[in-house]
């Protein structure tokens, strides 16, 4: 009834299933699509949640917001939540700082284990491989910055490289390059793993996943691939909703399909071949940040961004670097020989004292390792 005054409102993150009669003139006619709030957003948000919460003076809430892109309003209201739980845990009357960054990254990276106890074997690797994905995020100019590398692992990951971006952008449009250079940056690990250490572990599957994805919705979603400016598949283009991710339909041939994979192959290899090639010219870097993580376990602010800086005397600390990792290979040979004379078993010794005393070095005049 028009003069009744009832409006009947209704919500769905599905649209794709609903029948097409409720959504005819007439009925559910008007569609307000509610996106991912913008900085202003979150923070306004974030004012709502925090009104029955003690906030020490010096938190920002603008700040969380700057740091919490891509995050919803539920995401938000977890986040306050988080860091009161962590606040209680500290025995603390005020949720502060601390807390909030900690919030952040369980809710983007998981929990740490910081009960985990790695071997030197382990360490050395979690340790190259999150340092080839930071060092690559600094290096190109189109990438997220680093704010966090850490060797204590969180969630199912052994490490984490913790990128924020710089504003909302990215979540709205992203350019070819910035897409490419995230492909790049993906795979960093795995190349630092490969040519550093001569193998590669399971470490990176998470790291493919994302690159393969991220090259595929290149060619068959924003046409940027040589095949074209086309679009391949039927996704549910009216609707900017989940829905249009759980299924896209396949409208093209065999033949298309083998050239899909082929670009997706292309871009993939070309990026590997990138971060291989970065990774090589910017040695000193990749070992430098190795070694302080072994050392260290996290990396964050002024300290990191220091490391990663053209100044930062890692050329002093490559040749050390690549004796540890001789030292510590002739420990896993010797180890693994079987049945040792004394002999033998002094010379495991030596080479073990051998590296505990080059972690024990005190740092050079810039700051280096000596």
């Amino acid at each position: 009834d028009p003069n009744s005054g009832v409006i009947v409102l209704a919500a769905t993150n599905r649209p794709d299933i609903l029948d097409s009669a409720l959504l005819r003139p007439g009925r559910f006619d008007r569609q307000i699509v509610v996106d991912v709030p913008d900085q202003k957003g979150r923070e306004e948000i974030l004012k709502v949640h925090a009104r029955n919460k003690p906030l020490d003076r010096d938190v920002d809430l603008k700040a969380i917001a700057m740091r919490t892109p891509g995050f919803t309003g539920a995401d938000l209201a977890n986040l306050l939540n988080e860091g009161a739980l962590l606040s209680a845990r500290h025995n603390r009357k005020k949720i502060g700082n601390e807390e909030l960054s900690e919030a952040i990254e369980r809710l983007v990276a998981g929990p740490a284990k910081k009960g985990r106890v790695m071997s030197v074997k382990e360490k050395n690797l979690v340790a190259y491989h999150e340092a080839g994905h930071a060092v690559l995020g600094h290096i190109l100019p189109d990438a997220d910055p680093v704010v966090k590398v850490s060797i204590i692992g969180r969630g199912r990951a052994g490490g984490y490289t913790l990128m924020i971006p710089e504003d909302d952008r990215r979540f709205r449009y992203a350019t070819k390059n910035e897409m490419f250079n995230e492909i790049v940056v993906s795979l960093g690990g795995r190349v630092a793993e490969e040519i550093v250490l001569g193998e590669v572990s399971t470490g990176a599957q998470n790291d493919l996943e994302r690159a393969s994805k991220t090259a595929r919705k290149m060619v068959t979603e924003y046409g940027m691939s040589d095949l074209g400016p086309i679009t391949y598949g039927r996704g549910h283009e009216e609707q900017v909703f989940l829905g249009r991710d759980i299924s896209r339909d396949r409208n093209y041939s065999e033949e298309v399909a083998a050239k899909i994979d082929g670009e997706v192959h292309r871009i993939v290899t070309e990026a590997y071949d990138m971060a291989t090639q970065l990774l090589t010219e910017n040695m000193d870097k990749l070992h430098l940040l190795a070694s302080e993580l072994k050392e260290k376990e996290t990396l964050e602010g002024d300290e990191l961004e220091e490391l990663l800086s053209d100044d930062n005397g890692a050329a002093d600390a490559q040749s050390a670097a690549e004796d540890e990792l001789k030292a510590e290979s002739d420990v896993d040979s010797a180890a693994s020989s079987g049945p040792k004379s004394e002999e033998a078993k002094s010379a495991i010794a030596a080479i073990e004292e051998r590296l505990k005393a080059g972690k024990q070095r005190e740092p050079g005049p810039e700051g280096a390792p000596a």
